[in-house]
């Protein structure tokens, strides 16, 4: 495939598989795109494949193979994948470093065993080590290197993202939250907030991909004040708000 094939792969992966990422994607400037969306596809691969079956050891086997696809970039021809192509020439070209791509793959593991966290320490270990990872990682490939107030962006939007998806983890079987009392659920929100008020500033270039968390602050603070809206599925933000709030992000700035 030639990258514009490449990249249009990725794109309608992200497209279908994550929306609202997709549309942060199309509001950043157009340079920024083609990185987004290879790291926002590689995302969604891994973030699905214990998910695509029941069988744990099948499920490992697909993480197994993306281990395979980042630890082989530049040194390999990459493996036979949509994804696989982009991701690796995009390590390769950014020089990104491989150990991040490795941690977000091996906090994976958690979702194949679907056992609940053993804490909420435990719980921010894993949102740092995907949802962090992926925004510093994305950081990096616009230009950027402040990976600590990245990661801690990136970590309250997977937060955030987290309790959206708790009622659709409970009607799968999960008990996604160590203490799922609202009070605990207010003070982990509040968490998340704090997390955001202290991640310092990510300059230059790479201010483009703070855009993916466009909705983490609103969906924290209902979650804070309101946390029963978050085991019954409360959270979704208006289309209009939604759109709004992207909308003047990308207008002053993300």
């Amino acid at each position: 495939m030639s990258r514009d094939a490449d990249i249009a792969a990725c794109a309608a992966i992200v497209e279908r598989g994550d929306p609202d990422r997709f549309l942060a994607v199309m509001a950043a400037p157009s340079s920024a795109r083609p990185a987004l969306l290879t790291l926002y596809a590689f995302n969604l691969e891994i973030a699905r494949a214990p998910w695509v079956t029941k069988e744990p050891l099948i499920a490992g086997m697909r993480l197994q193979f993306w281990r395979d696809v980042v630890s082989g970039a530049g040194a390999e021809p990459p493996r036979a994948h949509e994804v696989a192509g982009p991701i690796a020439d995009l390590i390769t070209s950014r020089s990104l470093p491989k150990p991040m791509f490795q941690q977000m793959i091996d906090a994976r593991e958690q979702d194949l065993e679907r056992a609940p966290f053993a804490d909420l320490s435990a719980l921010w270990v894993y949102l740092e080590a995907t949802s962090g990872n992926l925004m510093a990682l994305s950081v990096r490939a616009l230009g950027g290197a402040a990976d600590a107030p990245a990661r801690a962006i990136g970590s309250a939007q997977g937060l955030a993202n987290y309790l959206l998806a708790i009622p659709a983890l409970e009607a799968a079987g999960r008990l996604p939250l160590p203490d799922g009392r609202p009070d605990t659920v207010a003070d982990l929100a509040r968490d998340g907030l704090d997390r955001l008020a202290r991640a310092g500033r990510v300059a230059g270039q790479g201010r483009a991909a703070l855009l993916a968390a466009w909705q983490t602050k609103a969906i924290l603070k209902q979650a804070a004040a309101d946390p029963a809206a978050v085991a019954e599925g409360r959270l979704e933000q208006s289309e209009f708000r939604r759109r709004g709030i992207l909308l003047w992000r990308s207008l002053i700035g993300p």
